[in-house]
């Protein structure tokens, strides 16, 4: 395993799905070739869209030649579990996918589960999330659809960091989250879009340094900056990019 925390991936949409293959087998090149798959976000919508999730990352696992580790926490007592937390050691990349991000942050925070995906990822396992995975990494995690729920505390891997996810989509199902996500931003804090079929990664695991993957964008929001209904706004980083987030001195201030 290699020394120090493993590089982190946020991803706009496509988990498992071979546009994303090429993200997530560079991710556990070089690791253990266990590939721990965690749908826990999804359980809210029933045992069929969990079984979705763990095929789909099953058939992934196949493609890059890793063996799948599926873990299925589907409430807080199943994330206290001293025998799904062990089926986390030894993990060469641990993916949190998609569904409902408050409902994951929730079940996972401070508990044996989420300590050890946080051990493993600070000796050296990869760590990545996407869609509802992604938003839960930081330290704000809203109710996607309603303004009228506040948000949550996150897992608090990247509290410097507000995701929106499905940047390109994102105005047809929640056209306020973006104008939410800038609002009150602590200064030092970046609100980043990330497009569909699209990542960042963070190969060093200190969420500074970011490139961007995928078949479009990531974007930088600045505080206040309205979110036209017909296209994005905001400073775009296309497919090879890479943002640089200084812990003093943010792209643009919130």
């Amino acid at each position: 395993m290699h020394p120090g925390p493993g590089p982190l991936a946020l991803v706009g949409s496509g988990e498992y799905l071979e546009v994303m293959a090429g993200v997530e087998g560079a991710l556990i090149a070089g690791r253990p070739r266990r590939y721990v798959q965690i749908p826990t976000a999804a359980a809210p919508e029933g045992p069929d869209r969990l079984r979705y999730w763990l095929d789909l990352g099953a058939a992934q696992a196949g493609r890059l030649g890793v063996e799948p580790v599926p873990v299925l926490v589907r409430d807080r007592d199943e994330a206290g579990s001293e025998d799904l937390a062990a089926l986390i050691h030894g993990a060469g990349l641990i993916y949190l996918s998609g569904g409902n991000p408050q409902f994951l942050a929730r079940t996972l925070r401070g508990t044996r589960v989420w300590a050890a995906i946080e051990a493993a990822w600070r000796s050296g396992a990869a760590l990545a999330g996407c869609s509802a995975g992604a938003i839960a990494l930081t330290d704000w995690v809203p109710a996607v659809r309603s303004a009228a729920r506040a948000p949550e505390p996150g897992l608090g891997v990247l509290p410097w960091l507000r995701v929106l996810p499905h940047f390109d989509r994102m105005r047809s199902w929640a056209p306020d989250l973006a104008a939410r996500a800038a609002a009150g931003a602590p200064p030092g804090t970046t609100v980043i879009g990330i497009d569909e079929d699209t990542a960042i990664v963070d190969l060093t695991g200190g969420g500074r340094r970011w490139q961007v993957h995928g078949r479009q964008q990531a974007w930088i929001l600045a505080a206040g900056e309205q979110q036209d209904q017909d296209q994005r706004t905001g400073q775009p980083f296309p497919a090879g990019a890479v943002i640089k987030l200084d812990l003093y001195k943010p792209p643009l201030i919130f």
